[in-house]
């Protein structure tokens, strides 16, 4: 399992929430490209369409009609980078939250064991990442006379992450009823940490074959570009006819459609 309390100095632009004096944090659940972000995925893009275009078509027309997929080109990047943000922030919450009961444990009441594990925090994520962020609106907030368990519900709902709603709920009842507030807590965060485990492991052994459909899924790209270097001419006869151009359309579709099965395959979900 990968250490969760590695110093990270670098801040993680894809967790930044802002300045919480400013108001509200965001809501999580759908990314928002940064600039350079959407600059590079379209430059990629811009550059995958060139090749496929040439290698199936040897067409500038085809480079254009392929363009517009551009656009599923970045819903498909930005729902990765939304996957990847989430997997953060959970991880973070993780952490966050073990540092709270920690204080919990040390005879800290709830809001002061938020302010405790702020300053540990920072020691181990940059000030602008999302649990840093968060635990400092909640602390902002509480101030103002808010209820605790309202705030982690919002962040849960903010979040759009079944683990964090799940313990905001379980918070609040708790709460209110007068449970055992560290214990609670600490079956909360290894339920997540069991969680993060398996789903670990599962990544680990499976490591092995998803660079193996990385690999896969260039080869008929460079099956074509090896025939079209060293037998000059030998394909031709499929850029020149209809029935050439056909064949390539219906191989193109097929490649496109075992790239995406292939990826499908890969997205294991605990």
């Amino acid at each position: 399992m990968k250490s969760r309390y590695r110093t990270a100095r670098k801040p993680d632009r894809s967790c930044s929430s802002g300045n919480p004096a400013s108001g509200r944090p965001p809501d999580y659940g759908t990314y928002q490209f940064s600039r350079r972000e959407l600059t590079e995925n379209i430059l990629l893009f811009t550059a995958l369409d060139a090749v496929i275009a040439y290698l199936f078509y040897r067409s500038f027309i085809a480079f254009l009609l392929f363009f517009p997929i551009v656009y599923p080109f970045l819903s498909i990047r930005r729902k990765d980078l939304a996957d990847r943000r989430r997997r953060t922030i959970l991880t973070q919450f993780t952490t966050g939250i073990q540092m709270v009961n920690a204080s919990l444990q040390a005879g800290y009441a709830i809001e002061n064991s938020f302010r405790e594990a702020i300053s540990e925090l920072v020691k181990i994520y940059p000030e602008d990442s999302f649990i840093i962020t968060e635990f400092r609106y909640i602390l902002t907030q509480t101030g103002l006379n808010v209820p605790i368990e309202a705030l982690l519900l919002d962040l849960g709902h903010r979040t759009h992450i079944e683990d964090i709603r799940d313990f905001a709920e379980v918070f609040q009842t708790a709460k209110r009823t007068g449970g055992d507030m560290i214990g609670i807590i600490r079956n909360a965060v290894t339920s997540i940490q069991m969680k993060n485990e398996t789903l670990e492991e599962i990544e680990a052994n499976l490591s092995g074959k998803a660079s193996e459909q990385k690999i896969m899924s260039f080869a008929p790209m460079l099956l074509i570009a090896y025939t079209s270097i060293t037998s000059p001419g030998f394909l031709d006869v499929c850029y020149h006819s209809v029935l050439g151009i056909a064949i390539m359309t219906f191989s193109l579709i097929l490649y496109a459609a075992a790239f995406l099965w292939g990826r499908k395959i890969m997205q294991i979900e605990v």
